[in-house]
């Protein structure tokens, strides 16, 4: 599916049969725009009740940055399958590397996530994508990421 369509919006259902997480990992809620084989914005609303901020911190939750980057790597992996059309449905997303993570902002309980990725390079089953998180149009996070579709989980 390579010809630059742009869906507005894809439910959570929706995300769910694209892409293998589920709950407590599943960290993309919405996603609200996405250009074939371009980007993809994806929501993440955080809540206190995340398993996580039981212990990420006491008196202080912060969602951890890894999450974050996981957050932006599922949005990428949703934008992947949706590049690569139905028959990368369900398969899985292995991450290759991560690269230039900045984390200049902590992401609180009640935040909208607001993740965005763009495609930078393609080359058979790895895909290469940057990826920042917003608050409020505030840069919470980014990193570069590479990461590769393998065969659907049996």
């Amino acid at each position: 599916m390579t010809d630059g369509t742009t869906l507005t919006t894809l439910e959570l259902a929706r995300i769910m049969e694209m892409i293998p997480h589920r709950y407590p990992m599943l960290l993309v809620d919405r996603v609200v725009d996405m250009v074939t084989d371009v980007s993809a914005t994806g929501i993440k609303g955080v809540t206190i009740n995340e398993p996580f901020f039981q212990g990420h911190f006491p008196g202080r939750p912060i969602m951890p940055g890894v999450l974050i980057v996981e957050a932006m790597a599922q949005t990428a992996g949703i934008h992947a399958v949706h590049s690569m059309g139905a028959d990368a449905e369900g398969k899985l997303v292995y991450f290759m590397s991560i690269e230039n993570a900045k984390f200049r902002k902590p992401v609180e309980p009640g935040c909208l996530l607001e993740l965005r990725v763009s495609q930078v390079q393609v080359r058979g089953p790895v895909r290469k994508y940057r990826g920042e998180a917003f608050v409020d149009n505030v840069r919470m996070a980014e990193a570069d990421f590479t990461a590769m579709i393998s065969a659907r989980p049996s």
